[in-house]
């Protein structure tokens, strides 16, 4: 706001002088004008198309993944999970159908997000904000709230007449009705979530009858609140303020990137247009704001990019409609690229540049990350050891003189059966060993899909520790399958170093 300018009322002399002067009724404005616009609600239309289809398509799928995954079954044997998806939090592990992670393979994790900002990398310098457009729950949801919306409400202009109009019986009625219905769709997604955490079946069971755990009811609100207020109030305004992606995808396109653009190579000039009136020396927009009324962020794709823009493509299908009434060809607004508008402005043919640099690059990291992924998973083994040794003492002299060390060895078995693990120690000189708990001598038993600590000693005769310190390599074999795991250490003899 210009606080300084010169009064339209002034006298000569002052408007020669030029004197700027402070409007003291815009400086009283000041502490009445609001700091931030305030909302402006927007009426999406409903169209039909293509791209349409495309979203109702994915929305189906993305959302019947989403509440059902939690209930598909995979058999792990009697002692496993039987959820094909699980995090587990009181066993500390994470299962994926075929997959179990243990919390030392937290770098797949890691990988896996690697590999999902990379795809995304990918995709947006091919194609834009397509995910914003079709993948991204807050997308994806505010589809869904709308849809009920309209169903309630109507389309476009009986929500606008609806809003604007009297409190009644009529519009109390709908009001209602929606937003029980958002608060129930917002329910079952905060519901869903928490099925991820533990057996889908017991936890409706306990969630029910009001014997889950606290941490279920309050996720379970958490996650209920957030769906309805994103989804059903804030909708564009969590792309435009609250979410980073819309400032970071521009340092990932080009402009060779597709994208959803207005050709202005073809639609100006624009103006309005009688039937039987010729198209020459004009461009094919009729300005009728078809793809204005479509956007669900309220935008108009006419004014090139912007940072509101989610990538869509209602506004394609919405201008694609209008071009069939008025006997025009399809695809004034379409996917396309700034360089296909600059060449076609120059007469040159459009063309398509898939392969670039930075999409190189990208395939060729996610092809990188795929092949350490998958080379970790298929040599991942299921035997792990690690052996700590005691240091409060170091080492225990006992009464013939021999020296003796304590460990503790920590074993792991992921497989699904039962294991009898033959434990052997080597060093130089060779140490006498002490399993204690042991049944069998030198036999470790440890359950399935188990981690059991064993104490193990090892002694060697005073004469025989000539060496401040000895290392010793612990390794257990399971015989039935000949798998093996060793680890180091060392045996601290108590001699001079």
């Amino acid at each position: 706001m210009n606080l300084i300018h010169n009064r339209p009322g002034a006298s000569g002399g002052d408007a020669a002088d030029g004197v700027a002067r402070l409007d003291v009724d815009a400086v009283n404005a000041v502490g009445q004008r609001e700091l931030y616009q305030k909302r402006q609600q927007i009426y999406p239309k409903l169209v039909h198309g293509r791209f349409r289809l495309a979203k109702w398509v994915f929305l189906v799928l993305a959302l019947g993944v989403y509440y059902l995954l939690p209930f598909v079954r995979w058999d792990r044997g009697p002692e496993g999970p039987s959820q094909a998806v699980l995090v587990d939090f009181p066993n500390a592990r994470f299962y994926f159908f075929f997959i179990e992670l243990w919390p030392q393979e937290v770098y797949y994790i890691t990988g896996l997000l690697i590999l999902a900002a990379l795809a995304l990398f990918l995709v947006t310098a091919l194609f834009g904000r397509v995910w914003c457009g079709y993948a991204c729950p807050q997308t994806v949801w505010t589809d869904l709230f709308i849809a009920v919306e309209r169903l309630f409400e109507g389309d476009r202009n009986k929500r606008i007449l609806l809003d604007r109009a009297p409190m009644s019986f009529n519009k109390a009625w709908r009001k209602t009705g929606k937003h029980v219905v958002w608060l129930a769709i917002a329910a079952a997604t905060g519901g869903a979530w928490i099925l991820y955490f533990h057996d889908a079946f017991d936890l409706l069971r306990d969630f029910f009858t009001g014997q889950a755990a606290l941490t279920a009811y309050i996720f379970f609100a958490l996650l209920t609140f957030t769906t309805y207020s994103l989804a059903g109030t804030l909708r564009e305004q969590v792309c435009t303020y609250m979410c980073p992606w819309p400032r970071i995808q521009g340092a990932l396109t080009d402009r060779e990137s597709l994208a959803v653009t207005y050709r202005t190579d073809r639609g100006e000039p624009r103006g309005r247009h009688k039937k039987g009136e010729s198209w020459d020396g004009r461009g094919d927009c009729i300005d009728c704001k078809a793809c204005v009324a479509a956007c669900p962020m309220g935008i108009d794709i006419r004014q090139g990019p912007q940072l509101e823009c989610i990538g869509c493509a209602l506004c394609i299908d919405a201008c694609d409609d209008i071009m069939d009434k008025v006997g025009r060809p399809r695809g004034l607004i379409a996917y396309d690229t700034d360089d296909n508008i600059a060449r076609r402005k120059a007469g040159e043919p459009a063309r398509w540049r898939f392969v670039r640099p930075r999409v190189v690059l990208y395939a060729v990291l996610i092809a990188g990350v795929c092949a350490i992924m998958l080379a970790g998973l298929v040599s991942r083994e299921e035997l792990g050891l690690h052996a700590d040794r005691d240091r409060n003492p170091n080492f225990v002299v006992l009464t013939d003189g021999s020296v003796r060390n304590a460990y503790t060895l920590n074993v792991q078995n992921k497989a699904r059966v039962t294991r009898h693990l033959s434990l052997a120690v080597s060093a130089d000189p060779q140490p006498g060993v002490q399993l204690l708990g042991a049944r069998d001598e030198l036999v470790l038993e440890i359950g399935p899909d188990r981690t059991r600590t064993f104490q193990v000693f090892l002694t060697l005769p005073r004469e025989a520790a000539l060496r401040h310190s000895i290392p010793v390599m612990f390794t257990i074999t399971d015989p039935q399958t000949g798998e093996t795991a060793f680890t180091q250490d060392v045996f601290v003899t108590g001699a001079a170093p």
